[in-house]
């Protein structure tokens, strides 16, 4: 157990740690008639007809072989090298799907329309209830790094691993098809299908069938096994991933689209991480069943024997990649600093060249605004905060100084007489929930060209009234170029209305290409200054200095 004072003790050891999967009975239904119904049809198959003979396959068998066979060696570390990636990926998923334990087919994420929850709390309806509150405790043993709140490590570690699992994945990919290896994989004749479906009738009606000799080939139901988890569950894992970018999303609205909403993709996305897990349930099981002193040689060893050293050799790979999960979970709270330096040295600069590029231009209509949109962060309870809040904040005075020719104090009025815009967007916060929104207010650049940054201004402050998670008041910043682009307001009104206490009164922030963190609320002041190093720990933001995130959150 990691030792915590008593102020992060308290945010990590919750008196609370129970849980509870909860699953839409309707989709329950329909799932376990879809898998009852399969298994029935084998069954009645086989009461009427008999087991299906299944033909041989003549390249599968040594005597009268003509394609590829054994594993080479970049099959082989490719295989081990997958199982750590995407096992660091699940462990680090499971720890970011804990900071919001629902998942949704709609992007309103109001509660109770779920279709999953991984906890046995209901929203309250007579207390405020943050999406912070809703967080649950996820045991390291299963999750990296477990505890509570601790998404911003565990983002870090998941994009760290999924640059592994691409690069991995592209270069198995490569030497698979500038080799003759691609033959085990793609299915070559329709007949597959049906050989895959009798080879299913033998499984469901619990009579193993003929059992291939997996150094030279795999029967019609494993080649599709193994083509689905490659070629399907590993790209769709990737693209829904890219679908819950604000950056992507935003300026692509389609493309969400393409997987039902951005909700639906992180659906998408959590049911491709049950299926890997399924893939290497059902596998393992097999390659234990199926002889497994001779499977294990094949895949550590490349080499077609009995002997016991492929055993030995691939338990010492599995401890390798359990010693992992534990050093990632010791990494993760004595050097979160440097993992999160480590992160934006792979991810940083790519990004600027990438998603930062992006212009948010999303068009939502009126009819698309969410219901509901979860309330997050610590509403002030500050005294000037409370009296202003009392007076509708008439008195409120906005200060914008630091590196500028003119410093300005400006008034609500005085910044609706600036010149106000609406646009209706999707907001995208760390912990996974969206939802959508009509905001109204100046953009950043009619403020920006009244106040005139000096040429050393690169970085925009901008401090809450609010506190953060461990306390302290909470900032973050914006570089220059940010704030410029379109759709950034500082928003006064939301749904047509004057800015609700809850969610931010008397202004936000709205930078519409990044996650919701980057957004302050209750603004009090905003600095231009040289740069993000010169506030707080440096590293941008009171999020980034206390749990980890990300500067650039675009994705």
């Amino acid at each position: 157990m990691i030792k915590f004072d008593a102020e992060h003790g308290a945010v990590h050891y919750p008196p609370d740690r129970r849980h509870r999967l909860w699953i839409r009975p309707s989709i329950l239904i329909g799932t376990g008639a879809l898998i009852a119904s399969l298994v029935a049809a084998a069954w009645i198959e086989m009461a009427i007809a008999g087991l299906p003979h299944i033909p041989p396959v003549p390249l599968a068998y040594p005597s009268d072989f003509a394609g590829p066979h054994g594993f080479p060696l970049w099959v082989r570390y490719s295989h081990f090298f997958n199982f750590l990636f995407v096992t660091m990926l699940i462990r680090s998923g499971l720890s970011i799907l804990a900071d919001h334990p629902r998942l949704y087919f709609n992007d309103d994420c109001t509660p109770n329309s779920e279709w999953i929850r991984l906890t046995p709390l209901r929203v309250p309806s007579d207390r405020l209830w943050t999406a912070k509150d809703d967080a649950r405790f996820l045991t390291p043993l299963i999750g990296t790094p477990g505890y509570r709140h601790t998404i911003g490590v565990a983002r870090v570690w998941h994009f760290i691993n999924v640059h592994g699992f691409i690069i991995c994945g592209l270069y198995f990919v490569t030497m698979l098809f500038t080799t003759d290896q691609w033959k085990r994989l793609v299915p070559a004749s329709p007949t597959v299908v049906l050989q895959a479906w009798n080879t299913w009738v033998h499984y469901a009606t619990f009579h193993l069938p003929a059992e291939l000799n997996g150094f030279y080939g795999y029967n019609a139901l494993q080649q599709i096994a193994y083509f689905t988890v490659v070629f399907v569950f590993g790209p769709l894992a990737i693209l829904t991933g890219i679908a819950m970018s604000p950056a992507v999303v935003n300026h692509f609205t389609w493309y969400a689209k393409l997987f039902g909403g951005r909700q639906s993709a992180r659906s998408i996305h959590f049911l491709t991480m049950l299926s890997f897990l399924a893939f290497l349930v059902v596998h393992i099981t097999l390659v234990v069943m199926t002889g497994f002193a001779r499977n294990m040689n094949h895949i550590v060893l490349g080499t077609n024997d009995a002997g016991r050293l492929g055993i030995w050799l691939g338990f010492v790979g599995i401890g390798v990649v359990v010693l992992c999960w534990i050093a990632a979970h010791y990494l993760s709270w004595f050097q979160p600093r440097a993992l999160q330096h480590a992160l934006k040295v792979v991810a940083y600069p790519m990004q600027l060249l990438t998603l930062n590029r992006l212009m948010p231009q999303q068009t939502y209509s009126e009819k698309d605004i969410s219901p509901y949109m979860w309330p997050n962060g610590k509403l002030p309870v500050r005294d000037d905060w409370k009296h202003l809040a009392a007076d509708h904040f008439r008195d409120f005075k906005l200060k914008v100084g630091g590196l500028v020719e003119n410093p300005v104090e400006l008034s609500l009025a005085d910044l609706r007489n600036l010149g106000e815009l609406e646009h209706i967007a999707m907001h995208h916060c760390i912990q996974g929930w969206s939802g959508i929104a009509k905001w109204g207010g100046i953009p950043m650049k009619m403020l920006i060209d009244l106040v005139r940054p000096l040429p050393e201004a690169h970085t925009v402050a901008f401090f809450s009234f609010g506190e953060a998670l461990y306390g302290g008041p909470y900032y973050d910043t914006q570089s220059l170029e940010n704030v410029l682009k379109p759709q950034c307001l500082l928003a006064s009104e939301m749904n047509g209305q004057p800015l609700p206490e809850v969610y931010g009164a008397p202004l936000r922030l709205r930078v519409e290409n990044q996650l919701g963190y980057k957004m302050v609320k209750w603004i009090e002041r905003i600095e231009f200054v040289e740069s993000e190093k010169k506030l707080g720990a440096g590293e941008g933001g009171k999020n980034e200095d206390d749990e980890y995130f990300d500067l650039l959150p675009n994705i």
